[in-house]
Order: C-alpha cells, then sequence, then structure tokens
C-alpha cells in the first residue's frame, strides 16, 4: 500500500508539472514566454489590423501567426543575449533617431500603424524590433572590420544567432512547432507528429 501510495504522488508530481510547462510557449536561457503573453501579443495585432486597411496586404493568421511572433520573440531574446555577451551598447537616442527614420520611410506617423501591421510587429514590440536591427547592424560593422566581405557578413550573424540560441537552451512547447537550428527558426510541427 505503502508503494501504491508513494507512486501516485510521485506520478502526480510529474502530471503537475507538466501541466505547468502548458502554460509556457518558449523558454530561451533565462528569458520565458507563457501562452498568455503570446496570445496577448497576437490579439494586439488583430485590434491593430481592425483600424487600418489590410485589403492588399498579405497577413498571416491562426497557426503561423502565432509561430511568428513566437519566432519574433525568440529573435528579440537571441541578440539581446548577444549584445549582452559582446557589450554591445544601443542607446535609447538611437533608437529614436532609427525610429524617426523609419517613419519618414513609410510616409509618416499616420502611416505608421499600417506598416507595424504589414510587418507584424505590435506597437509595443516596436522598439524591441528596432533595438534588434541596432544590434545586428553594429555587429554587422563589427565583422566587416575584422575582414569578413560585407557579403558575408548577414550569414555570420545568422551562425552566431544560432550558435547562441543554442547555447541558451531553446524550449518550444509543441503546440507552436519546434526549434530548427538549421534554419535559426521555430519550425512548423510536422503533421504526422501532431
Amino acid at each position: 500500500m505503502k508503494k501504491i501510495l508513494t507512486a501516485l504522488v510521485v506520478a502526480t508530481g510529474l502530471l503537475l508539472t507538466g501541466c505547468s510547462n502548458v502554460d509556457t510557449a518558449l523558454t530561451v536561457g533565462d528569458t520565458k514566454i507563457t501562452t498568455a503573453e503570446l496570445q496577448a501579443n497576437v490579439d494586439i495585432l488583430l485590434a491593430e489590423r481592425t483600424k487600418v486597411d489590410t485589403s492588399q496586404m498579405q497577413l498571416e493568421n491562426g497557426e503561423t501567426l502565432l509561430r511568428n511572433q513566437l519566432n519574433f520573440q525568440l529573435l528579440l531574446a537571441g541578440f539581446a543575449e548577444i549584445a549582452k555577451e559582446l557589450s554591445i551598447q544601443v542607446t535609447s537616442s538611437e533608437i529614436a533617431a532609427r525610429r524617426a527614420q523609419i517613419v519618414e520611410q513609410v510616409g509618416g506617423a499616420d502611416a505608421l500603424p499600417a506598416a507595424l501591421v504589414s510587418a507584424s510587429i505590435a506597437p509595443g514590440d516596436f522598439d524591441g524590433y528596432i533595438r534588434a536591427m541596432l544590434i545586428t547592424q553594429k555587429l554587422s560593422q563589427a565583422l566587416v572590420q575584422t575582414g569578413v566581405p560585407e557579403a558575408d557578413a548577414q550569414t555570420r550573424i545568422q551562425q552566431l544567432f544560432v550558435a547562441k540560441v543554442n547555447e541558451l537552451k531553446v524550449e518550444v512547447n509543441p503546440r507552436y512547432g519546434k526549434w530548427d537550428a538549421a534554419t535559426g527558426q521555430i519550425a512548423a510541427a510536422e503533421a504526422a507528429g501532431d
């Protein structure tokens, strides 16, 4: 009887541990994105779509939208870690300057919401996106200064990103797909695995 009770306690503990992981969409290093945070982000994007004309846009929906938003969060987390490790500083004034450039490029502040919707970037993630852009730009400049041909810089940055994310240990909730180190992205789960 004692063995049965012990087995039940262990099984219940495993079950509860498994359930807590269901709430996590993505873990990369110390960064954890919950399913609720992911869904909230997608809900914001969908709400933003109702405010602009999307008739000429090719927009993602459903699982693809969720997975791509998770990829976006993975990208932000990965480049934040790279910047920390390599002491790459991105100042708020650099972000503000790049933001102003982007706003001008898309046709002004009135056109920005549609541009963000088209790019599937939630307004709250815009500065994070700019920060990641600036980090990759600084990485590219540093690589070129060390003798890497400019044409190869992007490939090297991709390799650096994948290596860093692998080092941090990526865990993806299978509901959203699986980490593919070859492409450096979360790939759709195979239909056979569902």
